[in-house]
């Protein structure tokens, strides 16, 4: 039988390999151009990554970050006198920033913030298809780290290149800080809107309390103005600010940061905001300015001094409190704003000004002036609607507001009321003036009267209380009380008449006898007759008290002007002196605030210390880094009351008087210099000192009847007046080594019995008159120093190697030898 051969497999179709064999390939290849993809891609990151990273900043400086604060200058009882911000931003520790608030942003920007490594893909991915979505970007996917990234390292530009910058910081932040330290970070330099940086200034603003003080609607509130700080404000739009506050709150309770009853509770809250109040006064824009120079200093940025030591250590951003007192401040602003206004009241320089020629201002400018100088022009034209006033000055025209001149037009007049065209004005340019006259007019401001200051000490601490440096209180003006330096006329007599009783020659008593001129090294007066008029003879008290200057240069001569210009400085005067026969008449210029603290010297019984504005800086021991001279006797107490005794007298029976309605005792000096272009009256009872100084700032003569008595005691008096209420009545406490005696006004010795007209006199112990006057011996012809038997000691000036030992903390009477603490003398003006 015949094997049947074996059935062969059917063959597979060709085309079915082929296709296998297709797709196979085009896996392969496809796989392999995925993986070159994905290489490439990574490869163009990292280039990408290492392209960015060469010139980006580093963030371990963060660590570091000191944002621009605000520096709030504050009066001693807390008063908000000025903030001064670059970014008004005010720094708060994060473990001062309550729960709430940090929840609360974080649930309206970055709610998985502490799960995340500084970028959240998710959130990226959802945003970019929204935005394509959209065809426009409409939703962020910025975390907390990028936002620090963009506020503080990097600009806010809105482009890929930023972004990329942003994206590679953000990872590096993450591993340099930890997340309280970036959530710091944020929570301090984030912009909330209307100028506020950071929560603390948000939470004063809108809400008048301190970050640590707000509840959680408020701190929702805040939370939600991060996306729009403008539009979302409480203070433009409440019904949009209170939906984004629901949207933060929802967010929250969503996220489980709140339980559903506090939600509830803050979603039903009403929005309550503080009343818009920039916490600014210009109650001391002087205190200020001086406190920011002494800040400046203190951190080691003034310049102009390259011995000046730099206190690296200082901060940038201060909370400082300064030694005014507000009520006190406001009393002295009144007082000078007064008697500024009465002196104008006097030489009739009030409104409407119609006058074609003005003695009291001088002759009209011959030529332009130059910006920031007082000149006389003629008013060229008015106009009423723009409320401007023309002024041709010289040649050169300026144009005044009048709705900016509240001090010379007070009633608001339209300035064809104000003046007229032809009338004379004083003016200060405010900018050089223009080289034609055809030109628009340059802007300029009305300088009509004088001006004034007024620096008010405490006795016991030698701080600053009031410090008056205008009529008007402008921040950044010229400040009298410290920057003006004016000749003190008869103010600087005190000086002279307490070296006098210093130096043992001469007493309270001591009878003066000088020759009846009319003015010092002229000759004599004459009779009715023809002959020379007859000595005139006066004590050193009513010499003083009558501010006599004959006298006083009399003096000068007797106890030696160098010996004067030592002891002033010794007492606090830091100005250049001179020993001439004019230094008895206050010829040398001084400011304010320096002849105010050397006069205080006399109150504080003959103890120097340098006046003081800084209370406290925040961050800084003031008593470690103050260049400051301690505080040391320069004059024995007994000295310091005799002084003080004479001026009492100017008070009571001198030139002084009107500064009795205060009722209280009070010593002081009125000063007058020629043509009384300078006013003064500097003063004090047991608890002030204050000075006053009134003037125009380029030296005008103040006119007829003016003088320190008229022009400046007025607002001395109702300064000290408003001081004094409600303190009590205290005399000025008498040393032991006073000695009071009764003697005869006419020789300064002992009154003889049942003598009538006998006065009682105080002296230093030790130069009181041991001789009675003799009933017939009537005025003497010479100059007695009040005894018959002094020592000689007694009776020497000290020469000037004396004095300069006395300055270096000993004083020498002669035999006697009284050393003292502190050192050369040192003056310092803060």
């Amino acid at each position: 039988m015949q094997e049947s051969p074996p059935s062969a497999e059917p063959a597979a179709p060709s085309g079915s390999n082929e296709r296998r064999e297709r797709v196979l390939r085009i896996l392969k290849w496809s796989g392999v151009a995925v993986l070159g993809g994905i290489v490439t891609a990574v490869l163009v990151v990292v280039l990408v990554i290492r392209h960015y990273q060469a010139g980006l900043p580093s963030v371990a400086e963060l660590k570091q970050y000191h944002p621009p604060e605000v520096t709030r200058v504050l009066a001693r009882d807390g008063t908000v006198l000025a903030s001064i911000f670059v970014e008004r931003r005010t720094v708060v520790p994060f473990a001062e920033i309550p729960q709430h608030v940090k929840l609360a942003f974080l649930a309206a920007e970055d709610a998985s913030f502490y799960e995340h490594r500084g970028l959240n893909y998710l959130g990226m991915l959802r945003a970019v298809a929204v935005n394509l979505r959209a065809g426009h970007t409409k939703q962020g996917a910025s975390t907390i780290t990028q936002q620090v990234i963009k506020n503080v390292v990097l600009t806010a530009d809105r482009n890929y290149e930023r972004k990329i910058k942003e994206t590679i910081l953000a990872r590096e932040l993450e591993r340099t800080l930890s997340k309280d330290e970036i959530l710091e970070l944020y929570l301090n330099q984030i912009y909330l809107g209307h100028g506020r940086y950071g929560v603390e200034e948000a939470s004063r603003y809108y809400f008048g309390k301190k970050v640590r003080d707000i509840d959680l609607a408020e701190a929702a509130t805040l939370a939600g103005l991060v996306a729009s700080p403008e539009r979302f404000s409480p203070r433009r739009d409440e019904a949009r600010s209170l939906e984004r506050r629901h949207y933060v709150l929802a967010q929250m309770l969503e996220k489980g940061f709140v339980t559903r009853e506090l939600y509830q509770r803050a979603y039903d809250a009403p929005l309550r905001l503080a009343p818009v109040s920039d916490g600014e006064s210009d109650l001391a824009p002087e205190a200020v300015s001086y406190a920011l120079a002494q800040l400046a200093a203190l951190a080691g940025k003034d310049k102009s001094d390259p011995n000046a030591p730099a206190h690296a250590a200082a901060p940038t951003a201060h909370l400082v409190t300064t030694t005014i007192d507000p009520a006190l401040q406001a009393a002295a602003r009144k007082a000078v704003r007064d008697a500024l206004d009465a002196y104008a009241h006097r030489q009739k320089l009030e409104a409407p000004f119609t006058a074609e020629t003005r003695k009291l201002w001088g002759k009209p400018a011959a030529v332009p002036p130059k910006p920031n100088k007082a000149a006389v022009g003629h008013v060229l034209a008015v106009h009423d609607d723009a409320g401007a006033v023309d002024i041709d000055v010289g040649g050169a025209h300026c144009r005044a507001l009048l709705r900016s001149e509240e001090r010379f037009n007070p009633k608001h007049l339209p300035p064809s009321e104000f003046t007229k065209p032809g009338a004379l004005l004083r003016v200060v340019f405010d900018t050089e003036p223009a080289a034609s006259p055809e030109a628009p007019p340059v802007p300029c401001h009305l300088a009509l009267g004088p001006e004034a200051a007024l620096v008010a000490i405490d006795v016991r601490t030698r701080e600053v209380r009031a410090l008056i440096g205008g009529y008007d209180a402008v921040a950044g003006g010229l400040d009298r009380a410290t920057q003006a330096r004016r000749q003190p006329g008869s103010a600087f007599k005190p000086f002279l008449y307490s070296f006098a009783l210093y130096s043992r020659r001469f007493t309270p008593a001591s009878v003066l006898t000088l020759p009846n001129v009319a003015h010092p090294g002229h000759p004599a007066l004459l009779t009715d007759a023809g002959v020379p008029a007859p000595n005139r003879t006066l004590t050193l008290r009513s010499a003083i008290a009558q501010s006599d200057n004959d006298a006083a240069q009399f003096l000068l001569k007797e106890v030696g002007a160098p010996n004067v210009v030592t002891w002033a400085h010794a007492l606090g005067i830091e100005s250049e002196l001179q020993p001439t026969p004019s230094l008895a008449l206050g010829a040398y210029e001084v400011t304010p605030l320096e002849l105010v603290n050397a006069i205080a010297t006399f109150a504080a019984g003959g103890e120097l210390e340098p006046a003081k504005l800084l209370l406290s800086v925040q961050g800084v021991e003031l008593d470690a880094v103050r260049a400051r001279v301690p505080k040391h006797r320069v004059m024995s107490p007994e000295e310091a009351y005799l002084t003080t005794s004479l001026l009492e007298s100017v008070v009571e029976r001198g030139t002084g008087q009107r500064a009795r309605a205060l009722k209280r005792p009070v010593a002081g000096k009125t000063g007058t210099t020629n043509g009384a272009k300078d006013a003064w009256f500097v003063g004090f009872s047991t608890e002030l000192v204050a000075g006053v100084w009134v003037g125009y700032d380029e030296p005008l003569p103040l006119g007829w009847g003016e003088s320190g008595a008229a022009t400046a005691l007025p607002a001395w008096v109702s300064f000290m007046k408003a001081a004094g209420e409600g303190h009590p009545v205290t005399d000025f406490p008498k040393p032991g080594g006073i000695v009071t005696l009764h003697v005869d006004p006419a020789t300064g010795l002992l009154a003889y019995p049942g003598q009538t007209d006998g006065v009682d006199e105080e002296f230093l112990a030790g130069t009181e008159p041991a001789t009675v006057a003799s009933p017939d011996a009537g005025a003497p012809d010479a100059l007695d120093a009040g005894t018959d038997d002094e020592s000689a000691e007694g009776k020497t000036t000290p020469a000037p190697d004396t004095l300069e030992a006395h300055a270096a903390g000993t004083q020498t009477h002669g035999a006697r030898d009284v050393a003292d603490a502190g050192g050369t003398v040192e003056v310092a003006p803060f």
